[in-house]
């Protein structure tokens, strides 16, 4: 059994929302919410409207149940759903450092926000801002999942789940009246028969294939967050204790995962008590430091730094999720990831850490007074490329190409 070194904190203060009629937009208009409320919307209203044919509200108590329940998973999931938007994950604050100076070696330092990344933090390149224990950036609410929201994110997924699940059930039971309506017109009650026009039908079907997808696909998520929940951990620090535990080490070195307490300690880390400040007050296991994992961060780091290659741009790139121009194979076999594509031109130095068949991932380089900068990070057509080496031959292939 791990045990702690000390208890968590009390309960994080009331969380004042404060934003511009600018922000409130920029939340709402991305595709990610008007998509997710769409979804919503139709999978109400359809299920409302059938619903009510066989099993108008008062006219049972079983219907009167079942309406009220209906209805409560839809007002929790709109609830969380928008708390999750508009209250944010919190973020650092800009050129953040620990009160003892010293204790500056053990973190990483974002050059964006000029400040240094306190331990569970990460930058939002789509933010633009340091995020308190990330997750991930969710483009359904249009903001990242951390620290502040990440239990009404949570309760989102599980409302939504629930939801569609009493949707897809009271949908397929009028859709089964709908196609037995001539039976159920001879012998059954007449009061309650179910009659839908051509559109209606298609309209439900649509409906109903949405709450079965919405089931699937984020009960799967659902699935994937209490089981981080429950070993507190976020999706970005589950894949750095993969790395941890699979790279070499010293016979007597053992990688701890420092913020797993215990199943029901971890949860109500996330759903009672988060904690106060979101900063450097975790709770760790017994014989872990606060900045275990920020160690691990930095070794790795210093890792992925060893193994980059360099590489010289010798076609120019304009950042395009499609490039046609770069051959219908490199547009048929894009990275499976919604990062950030960097658009190059003809000379530019990237510095690539990440390889697949017909695409790069690495980090542009840019000179400043002499001085090598690193840039804006992102995926770029392996096409465009060229591996950089000292030997003759190679320099003499980037030259022609160049040319």
């Amino acid at each position: 059994m791990t045990k702690l070194t000390h208890k968590p904190g009390p309960h994080s203060p009331p969380i004042q929302v404060k934003m511009s009629m600018y922000e409130l937009f920029y939340r709402i208009s991305h595709w990610g919410p008007i998509v997710a409320m769409t979804i919503i919307n139709c999978i109400t209203f359809s299920t409302l409207q059938v619903t009510s044919m066989w099993s108008p509200f008062f006219s049972s108590w079983s219907s009167v149940i079942c309406h009220l329940l209906f209805l409560f998973l839809v007002g929790s999931t709109l609830y969380n759903f928008f708390c999750a938007m508009f209250i944010g994950p919190g973020y650092v604050p800009l050129g953040w450092h620990p009160e003892n100076i010293d204790e500056c070696r053990f973190l990483q330092y974002c050059a964006l926000c000029k400040g240094y990344k306190p331990p569970r933090a990460h930058h939002c390149r789509k933010c633009k801002r340091c995020v308190m224990k990330m997750d991930h950036h969710c483009p359904w609410i249009n903001n990242c999942c951390g620290h502040r929201n990440h239990a009404k994110f949570t309760l989102f997924l599980i409302s939504a789940v629930c939801g569609c699940i009493l949707s897809s059930v009271l949908l397929f039971m009028g859709l089964y009246r709908a196609f037995r309506v001539n039976w159920y017109f001879l012998y059954g009650d007449h009061q309650y028969i179910v009659y839908l026009t051509i559109y209606q039908l298609a309209f439900t079907v649509f409906s109903f294939g949405l709450a079965l997808g919405v089931v699937l696909a984020v009960g799967g998520l659902f699935y994937v967050q209490m089981k981080q929940i429950i070993k507190n951990e976020t999706s970005i620090e589950n894949w750095i204790v993969i790395k941890a535990l699979s790279r070499p080490r010293l016979e007597n070195d053992t990688f701890i995962y420092p913020y797993n307490l215990g199943w029901w300690e971890n949860i109500k880390q996330v759903f009672w008590y988060p904690q106060e400040n979101g900063l450097t007050d975790w709770p760790i296991v017994r014989g872990c430091s606060p900045y275990t994992l920020t160690v691990e961060q930095l070794i790795q780091k210093e890792d992925k730094k060893a193994r980059k290659k360099q590489y010289t741009i010798v076609k120019s790139y304009n950042g395009s999720w499609f490039p046609l121009s770069k051959g219908i194979r490199t547009c048929l076999n894009p990275p499976c990831s919604d990062e950030y594509r960097i658009p190059l031109s003809i000379g530019d130095k990237v510095y690539v850490t990440r390889w697949r068949k017909r695409w790069l991932y690495g980090e542009k380089c840019s000179v400043t007074g002499g001085l090598e900068e690193n840039g804006v990070k992102g995926w770029f057509p392996r096409c465009c490329a060229v591996e950089f080496t000292t030997t003759d031959g190679e320099v003499s292939k980037v030259a022609k190409k160049l040319s």
